[in-house]
Formats: structure tokens, C-alpha cells, sequence
């Protein structure tokens, strides 16, 4: 059987499924709009998908022609249709993901799930990994996930409640025991919610406050990730005691969660010090609500008697101790029900928990309490099966804390000096610091940082750009108290570029008592100043930036306080903007190589936090393979992934999805950290010369993508022209404006609506552009060239992950549809010359790739994505067609009508979905 057979067999209830909701959309479109409707979705759909098939000018433009003919309100109809079936699509793609899921758990033993944590503890058992290697594997393991609100999720909250519902019925549907009536009420139940999506406004009529994206972020955490965190540390831990039973076994916490969301100052002047203490507070109130939750639930099992068993006597003192300060109808009153009482207790000082000093203190307090209910109940229970509630919530508390995720902090460089310079001055350090050179700069910021004594005049009145900086110094504080030091533990710095950058957070630290030495010269240290290095030459620079400050005596026992460990935080949009997509993934992963080895003169460990965005030119691609692409040396390093919100809803929105994203990539980390791989030997056999490829095919990449985006004087003209990009600015999608300082220059233009323009027009240039030309520069020097390249390919995950994302860019992009939106360019000499020139290097990138892979087209190693898109494209087709005749319209017209607007935006949300990326 053939892998094409396979994918076609694999995949028939995934097409059953689509089927089936495109027939009941057929049924809501033909209720809304008539037959007319209907007739004409699928008149459009066939022309587009004959189009794919051979194309035909007669087709070509009949098609433009039915389009253009396209009238308010029946186009608005159209557009939606097929904006609708793309959600209804992803639902049961989703849907299927669960399927297969399950399929496998039903098979025998022998048969496992590729990239399962059952999967990677079988290899460590296979590869004679000892119990106690593992346990100091896990023991250094940490892979934390942050989320963001930028790209924010293009689709509403609203929507996604429906689609989770959807997910859930089809879910049910699969059930083989279900009745005729059963099936028969599902159906109705399925018809009903997609009469319900289409009849609800898929369109924001105001951007999102900064809040509201803090609550759609803390969504994930209240519908999934809650549960879902602690039972992929228990599922790891049973499959230990199951395969290396002899040992004992308590997995650590290295997988949490993290945010960004009202924390993330960097040019977006709605995150204020408030919106930040609001954040925190919103934070610990869902994570009360759902222990309170959990409590009660625990305290309905916990029905032990003390009649029938025997319980520790210190559960009994705890239990005195806490009634004599409860309220007398906050008691249990069943004297026997002992852990009842306990757990009364409990709910009681949760509930004051924050309001007064009743409550706890912090979550350890808490931890306390629950340990000491666990080693009571270990007494007389027969195995530790029957404490697993008990164990999860502890494990919850673990995770948790408090605070729920930890809020990192990230600012712009240029804020904090400016802040800096202004101190300075009028405590006469230094007249114009910004002006100093850089080691004058490290002259004085060193004299401050060993001098006890505070800069600050705390009675001047500084300027209200300052003082704005000063006061998050001061929330940091301040929320240090109030919810823990897990609350909040880095600050990050946007656009460093040199040591400067760090100390000058550090001295503002030290005003507020977050970094102090000592009158003793001890240091105390609360929080980790981490830079984030974004452009090409910031990349290359870092390894030097460290190590001035690793040289420092006074930085050197900063770090050693926060245990011995060293945040860095890499930046894949404005690298990929800068330099191209191919030279800035290398420029990255020289970077992490080149930090790290440094860094171990020190003695310090580092974690890399990488800055990916979902979509393909930001980083973006499977969450597994990113961490696999990292440098081998590097997997015993902390790992950290932003999760950005445009994959929250993909990812996290349905808790088995979650469970199963969640452990491809902790399998994934586990594996690589070991060094188990297929093929252990070899696979890095030959970097040193690899490296040496890699080099000089990113020159070739970068000069190629230089001459045309910044050398090319009309290639900016064609950018904001041949795509939405303008456009992009009315859909209300984030809180953050579209450019820092909302400057017109292409430095200050942000990566997320520069990805987000090029994909809507299909070009998806920042993905893929200039790779082609690096490769292939590179393979047609040799036919040793050649093969090694496919060695490469074969052999080290980096490359591997390279190639691969590059198949899906060159797959997701589409040179007919993107030749559409050339018309709207004004300057048609313009437009035909740079447009030729992404086709020929379209072409130049396919036809390397292909001979890289050895594939005879896109994508055929995974069949599953290669038939999703092409599933999905005659639908996307038709929106880009929509969009080009729209946006000719809007910007010809002086006062564009609201409806001619609303259009615009629907396709814009529609090719979203289509795609499954924004920005």
C-alpha cells in the first residue's frame, strides 16, 4: 500500500466530516440568501478549483467577471460563506487530530504514538538510559511557554465558544455505542450551532482594551490549561514507574506557562503601571476561583471517618489550631469527617486570601496544608492511585502558585536611557550620558551599581516619560509584595544592543530595592535582566555583549543569586525583516551556539527564549520542531517559546488538542536533552563543515534580500501597495499600534503587520524569499555541493526544520492569486518588475528545495498538511479575488462606505482562517 493510500484511508472520516458540515452550511446559506446564494458560492468555488487544475483564460475571466458582478448585500454573503467553511474546516481538522489520537491508545502496546511521552520514555529504556541519568535530565529540564497577545488572535472569543462546541459535538459523534436518536440529536445540535456562526459578527467594532486581552488570554488557562499542565507531568511520571518500575518516582515541574499580556510595555502606551497590577490581580483571582473549585470537589471525596480510619496526629493539631480562628458557621459540623473539617478550613483562608490577613500568605502556606492532608491519607489508603486528586491539586498549586502564570516585563532600550540620563544629570554623575561612549557609559552605570547609596531624588520632578518609567520599577516592587517574586521575574529589554542596555535596568532596580548591594557588599537580587536581541547585527554582537557583562564582578553575583542562570531572549520577526528568513534563522542559531559556549567559561547556564510568532516568517511552525532545531548543545539549557495568540486557539482552545501539543513538545525536549535520536552516530557527525555551508549560503541569502528590499527604491512602493497592508490598520485586532512611535519608515514598521500584509496577498515573502537564491548559489557549485546539502537535510534537525518550513511557505503561498493584487499597484512598470522577480525566485526556492528532499513535490513528507492545503485552497482562492476588486474600491473612493469597509475585513479574516496564520 502505497503512503498516498494510506493518508486517503487515514483521512476518510476527516473528509466524511467536512462533508457533513459543508452540507449543513449549504442548508443555513440556502435559508439566509436563497438558492441564489448557494449557486453562486459554488459556481465561484468551481471556477477557482478548474483554475488549480489547468488554467483557462475563458475560466479566468468569467470568474473576474461574476465577481466584479458581485452587489451589496449578496457579496457580503459570499464572502462569509466561504470565511465560514474555513472555521468549520479547522473545527474538523482539529477534530481529527483527537481521532487519530485516540486510534492509537486503543491499539496494542507495541503500538505508540510517534512524539508521545510514552514514546520518549520507551527510547530512554531502549537506549539504557539509567533511572538516575533521568532523573537528572529532568531534574535541569524547563520549558517554559509564554503567551502573547500580539499577533492577537484575529478571530472573537465569541466565535471560538461556538467552535468549541462544534469540536465537542463532532467529538460525540464518534462514539460507536451512540443510538439512532443519539445521532440523530447531535445532528440537530450540529445544525443549530452553525446556524448560530453564521448569524454572529465575526468583526470587532472596537479595538480590544488591553484587558480584554488579558482576559482572552486567561481563558486558555480556565478552559484547558489548568488541568491540563499537571496531567502531562502525571502521565510522564506513570510511564516511568511503568517501564523502570524497581525506581521511585516524582516528576518535576519543568512545563509552565507564562504571559505577556499587560506586561509588554514596548511600544504600546496602553500597558501602564495600573493595566499591570490589573493584570496581576485578574491572574489570581481565576487561579483562586479554581483551587476554591477544585477544594470542593476534593472535600466531597474526603468522606474518611475517623470511626473507620486512623488519621496522623498532626492533622488533627492542624485541624484544632484552624477551627479555634474560624467563624463558628464556617465549622464543619460532622466531628468525625476530619478531612472535611481540614478542608473547610482550607476554602475559608483561601476566600480571605488577598482581602485581609486571614487569608494565606503565599501558596506555600497552602502547599502545607495540603501535604499534611496527603501524609494522613497515605496511612490508610492502599496505593497512592487513590490520592491522584489529591496529588494533581498539589501539583496545580506547584505550577501556580498565586499568581497563575509568571507576567514578564519588556520595554523598549531607548526608555531606559533616557530615564537614566535624566537621573544622572541632576545628581551631577553625568552632564549628557547618552552622548558618552559605551565604555564610558560601563564606567559610570559600574560606579552607581557598587555604590549602596540611591540616585533617585525622590522629591525632583522629572520628566513624565521618566517618571512613567520609574513607576513600573516600583510596581515590580510592589507586586513582589502583594503576589510573590514568581509574579513577576524578568524584565526584558527590546532592541539591545550593547552591555549598556542591561546595567541601565539594573540601576533602575536598584532605586527601588529589586537589585541592592549591601553595605557588607552582599548582593540581593529578585529580578533577571535579560536583553532581547532582534536585528542581524544584534545577533552577531551578543556573544560579546555577554561576556562584558559576565566579566563584571558585580553582574557575575547578580546572576549567581538567580542561580547562576542567565535569560536571553532571541527575536525571529525583526531578524527575519532585517535579513531575510534563511539568514536570520542561521544568524540565530550561531548565536544561541556562540552565547552558550561562552557563557560556560563563566559557569553560568543560560535560557533561550525564542521569540517566535506563529506564522512561518516570524519563526513560526510546529512547536515540536522548534525546539528540535535548536543547537544540541544548547537542549540542557532552559527552553522558551513564546506562544503567540494567533496558535492560542489551534493549540490550547480543546483540552485534548492542548494535552496532545503540550506533550509532542515535552517528548521532543526529553529526547533531545538525552541526545536520542535515529540516527545518534552520525547526526552530528559533519557540523564543522556544515556550518561552513551554512555560512556562506546565508551570505548569498542576504545580499540577494538586501538588494531588493533595501537597495531596490521602489520595492516599499510595491509593499504597501501589493498588499492590504494599509488596510490592516482598520481591523481591530490588537491594542498595540502597527509601527513603534506610529513612524511611516520601514525600521519602525512592526513584524506582525509586515507577515500579516504579505500573507493575506499570498506572497508570503518574508517566509521564503532570498532562501532559494542562498541554496542554490551554494548547490551549483558542486555536485558535492548537492548531496551534502541532502545529507544535511537528512541529518541535523536544524536544517531539516529549515527546509521543511520553507516547503510550507513556498505551499501556503500562491503566485496566481498573488499576481491579483499587482493590479493594485499604481506604477504597473514597478509592479511587473518586482513581482518577476519574486515568481523567479519562487521558482528558484521550489526547485532547490525539491532537490534537497529528493521529493517530487511540496510537502509529499507530510501528506497530512500537503492535502489540508490544497483541500483548502479553492476555497481561499475565491477571498483573494474578493479582496483586490475591494481594496481597488476603497482606495479610490474619498468616503469609502462602512459596508465597503466590513467587506474588506471579512476577507481579510477569511484568508486568516484559510491560511491558519495572521502575522
Amino acid at each position: 500500500m502505497t503512503a498516498e493510500m494510506k493518508t486517503n484511508i487515514t483521512n476518510s472520516p476527516l473528509r466524511r466530516d467536512v462533508k457533513n458540515l459543508g452540507n449543513i452550511l449549504g442548508q443555513v446559506l440556502v435559508y439566509h440568501g436563497g438558492v441564489e446564494l448557494v449557486n453562486i458560492v459554488e459556481r465561484i468555488r468551481k471556477m477557482t478549483k478548474d483554475l488549480r487544475t489547468e488554467f483557462n483564460t475563458e475560466t479566468y475571466n468569467e470568474l473576474k467577471s461574476e465577481i466584479r458582478s458581485l452587489k451589496p448585500p449578496l457579496r457580503q454573503q459570499v464572502i462569509r460563506a466561504f470565511s465560514v467553511y474555513f472555521h468549520l474546516v479547522n473545527i474538523a481538522e482539529q477534530n481529527h487530530r483527537i481521532r487519530r489520537r485516540r486510534e492509537y491508545q486503543l491499539q496494542s502496546d507495541e503500538i505508540v504514538q510517534p512524539v508521545s511521552l510514552e514514546g520518549a520514555v520507551n527510547s530512554l529504556k531502549e537506549h539504557e538510559v539509567s533511572a538516575q541519568a533521568i532523573k537528572d535530565l529532568l531534574n535541569s529540564l524547563s520549558l517554559e511557554l509564554i503567551i502573547t497577545a500580539h499577533p492577537t488572535e484575529s478571530t472573537k472569543r465569541t466565535v471560538l465558544e461556538i467552535q468549541k462546541r462544534i469540536a465537542s459535538i463532532l467529538q460525540q459523534n464518534d462514539n460507536t455505542m451512540l443510538t439512532k436518536k443519539e445521532r440523530q440529536q447531535l445532528e440537530d445540535q450540529l445544525v443549530n450551532e452553525v446556524t448560530v456562526l453564521w448569524q454572529t459578527d465575526e468583526l470587532r467594532y472596537r479595538k480590544p482594551s488591553v484587558m480584554d486581552e488579558v482576559m482572552n488570554g486567561l481563558y486558555y488557562f480556565d478552559e484547558t490549561l489548568f488541568d491540563v499542565l499537571p496531567d502531562i507531568h502525571q502521565e510522564l511520571e506513570d510511564s516511568l514507574k511503568e517501564k523502570f518500575s524497581s525506581h521511585s518516582w516524582d516528576v518535576p515541574n519543568f512545563l509552565r506557562f507564562g504571559s505577556w499580556i499587560g506586561g509588554d510595555r514596548d511600544g504600546n502606551p496602553n500597558v501602564t503601571p495600573e493595566v499591570t497590577w490589573n493584570t496581576l490581580t485578574a491572574q489570581r483571582k481565576l487561579v483562586l476561583k479554581k483551587y476554591e473549585q477544585s477544594l470542593i470537589a476534593l472535600m466531597k471525596k474526603f468522606s474518611y471517618s475517623t470511626t473507620r480510619v486512623v488519621v496522623t496526629d498532626e492533622l488533627i493539631d492542624s485541624v484544632e489550631k484552624g477551627e479555634a480562628s474560624l467563624p463558628s458557621d464556617k465549622v464543619w459540623i460532622v466531628e468525625n469527617e476530619i478531612y472535611r473539617r481540614k478542608f473547610a478550613i482550607i476554602i475559608h483562608k483561601l476566600k480571605q486570601t488577598g482581602k485581609s490577613e486571614l487569608g494565606y500568605a503565599n501558596s506555600d502556606e497552602l502547599l502545607n496544608d495540603l501535604v499534611i492532608i496527603k501524609q494522613s491519607a497515605k496511612k490508610h489508603q492502599p496505593s497512592e492511585r487513590e490520592l491522584k486528586e489529591l496529588n494533581k491539586f498539589i501539583r496545580q498549586v506547584q505550577l501556580f502558585g498565586f499568581h497563575l502564570a509568571t507576567l514578564d516585563i519588556r520595554n523598549h532600550s531607548g526608555e531606559h536611557e533616557t530615564a537614566v540620563a535624566e537621573i544622572f544629570k541632576k545628581v551631577s554623575i553625568a552632564e549628557d550620558y547618552s552622548q558618552l561612549s559605551e565604555p564610558e557609559k560601563l564606567k559610570v552605570l559600574e560606579k552607581v551599581l557598587k555604590d549602596p547609596r540611591p540616585v533617585l531624588l525622590t522629591d525632583e520632578d522629572y520628566t513624565k516619560e521618566t517618571q512613567a518609567t520609574l513607576k513600573v520599577f516600583k510596581l515590580i516592587k510592589d507586586a513582589h509584595r502583594e503576589f510573590g517574586k514568581r509574579s513577576i521575574e524578568v524584565y526584558l529589554i527590546s532592541m539591545t544592543q550593547s552591555a549598556s542596555d542591561l546595567l541601565e535596568v539594573l540601576v533602575l532596580a536598584k532605586e527601588f530595592g529589586i537589585y541592592r548591594l549591601h553595605a557588607d557588599g552582599s548582593v540581593e537580587s529578585h529580578l533577571n535582566v535579560a536583553p532581547l536581541l532582534e536585528t542581524v547585527d544584534d545577533l552577531v554582537a551578543g556573544p560579546k555583549i555577554m561576556e562584558t557583562l559576565f566579566k563584571m564582578d558585580f553582574y557575575r553575583r547578580h546572576v549567581e543569586i538567580l542561580g547562576d542562570q542567565q535569560e536571553i531572549m532571541l527575536g525571529y520577526s525583526d531578524g527575519s525583516k532585517d535579513g531575510g528568513t534563511l539568514t536570520a534563522n542561521w544568524k540565530l542559531f550561531m548565536a544561541q551556539k556562540e552565547i552558550h559556549d561562552m557563557a560556560r567559561k563563566y559557569n553560568i547556564r543560560l535560557k533561550f527564549f525564542h521569540g517566535r510568532g506563529g506564522s512561518l516568517g516570524r519563526g513560526g511552525g510546529p512547536l515540536n520542531r522548534s525546539i528540535l532545531s535548536q543547537p544540541r548543545e544548547t537542549l540542557g539549557d532552559g527552553v522558551k517559546i513564546t506562544e503567540q495568540g494567533e496558535v492560542l486557539s489551534s493549540r490550547y482552545l480543546v483540552t485534548e488538542i492542548a494535552h496532545r501539543s503540550l506533550e509532542q513538545a515535552a517528548a521532543t525536549l526529553i529526547k533531545a536533552a538525552a541526545h536520542i535520536a535515529d540516527d545518534a552516530d552520525t547526526i552530528y557527525a559533519r557540523e564543522e563543515a556544515w556550518e561552513k555551508a551554512m555560512e556562506e549560503i546565508s551570505d548569498a541569502s542576504l545580499a540577494k534580500y538586501q538588494s531588493l528590499v533595501f537597495q531596490d527604491k521602489d520595492f516599499l512602493t510595491y509593499f504597501n501597495q501589493a498588499t492590504p497592508l494599509m488596510e490592516l490598520g482598520a481591523l481591530n485586532i490588537g491594542s498595540r499600534p502597527m509601527a513603534r512611535k506610529n513612524s511611516n519608515r520601514f525600521e519602525d514598521l512592526r513584524a506582525i503587520p509586515w507577515v500579516f500584509a504579505w500573507t493575506q496577498s499570498r506572497q508570503l515573502f518574508p517566509a521564503w524569499y532570498a532562501s532559494g537564491t542562498g541554496l542554490a548559489t551554494f548547490a551549483n557549485k558542486s555536485e558535492d555541493n548537492l548531496k551534502m546539502l541532502q545529507e544535511m537535510y537528512e541529518k541535523w534537525p536544524f536544517f531539516k526544520s529549515t527546509i521543511d518550513n520553507l516547503q510550507m511557505a513556498l505551499m501556503k503561498a500562491d503566485i496566481m492569486s498573488a499576481k491579483e493584487y499587482t493590479e493594485l499597484v499604481e506604477d504597473q512598470t514597478i509592479a511587473s518588475r518586482i513581482f518577476g522577480d519574486i515568481v523567479e525566485e519562487y521558482d528558484r526556492t521550489k526547485n532547490i528545495l525539491l532537490k534537497i528532499s529528493d521529493d517530487q513535490e511540496l510537502l509529499d513528507s507530510n501528506p497530512n498538511i500537503q492535502e489540508s492545503i490544497r483541500r483548502r485552497n479553492p476555497y481561499v482562492d475565491p477571498l483573494n479575488y474578493l479582496q483586490v476588486e475591494l481594496i481597488r474600491s476603497l482606495r479610490e473612493e474619498e468616503e469609502p462606505s462602512d459596508e465597503l469597509i466590513t467587506e474588506v475585513l471579512l476577507t481579510i479574516n477569511g484568508i486568516a482562517a484559510g491560511l491558519r496564520n495572521t502575522g
